[in-house]
């Protein structure tokens, strides 16, 4: 039989799969579980793992602009630079310890909704993950939920990945 017919399918560019992480066991869990189930279960994924931190901006950490606000600033980014370091280097770590050593690492400033959305844009992923804090309604209308906003605005699949509730 002659194998006229028989192509050789091009190597595919990898999609891009954006997680969110911030300083929650929360989206450590969503990093772990997409590792453990998405990202190093095949030989060859399918996916580029991109984790985005977004960075708090000094005034919107420290919050209304009052006398002495200035004297606190300096502390409130030094703090700030730590969480991001100890958040991002962790992340680094967990794809490190599962084998992936081309994940792509950012800190960008500025709120969580828009930095993903826009880290979905700028990376044109095909995925966004972001783990959820498990608030109840007022809770999340109150304080805005990161992936309520995320799953209505931003141009991609949206996995929401939940921490199992741990029994008492």
């Amino acid at each position: 039989m002659a194998s006229c017919c028989a192509k050789k399918i091009p190597e595919r560019e990898k999609q891009v799969m954006v997680v969110g992480v911030d300083d929650s066991e929360y989206s450590t869990y969503a990093l772990e579980w997409i590792l453990d189930h998405l990202i190093t279960p095949s030989p060859t994924p399918i996916f580029k793992l991109v984790v985005v931190f977004a960075k708090p901006s000094v005034t919107s950490a420290v919050g209304i602009i009052g006398p002495g606000a200035p004297e606190v600033f300096p502390m409130v980014e030094a703090d700030i630079k730590r969480t991001a370091a100890r958040v991002t280097e962790q992340a680094k770590q967990l794809c490190i310890n599962k084998s992936v050593n081309d994940a792509i690492v950012e800190v960008v400033e500025g709120d969580p909704r828009n930095v993903l959305c826009e880290a979905v844009e700028k990376h044109h992923a095909s995925v966004l993950v972001v783990g959820s804090h498990g608030y109840g309604a007022i809770k999340r209308a109150v304080l805005g939920s990161v992936s309520d906003y995320c799953a209505h605005h931003a141009h991609c699949t949206v996995m929401i990945v939940k921490k199992p509730k741990t029994k008492h």
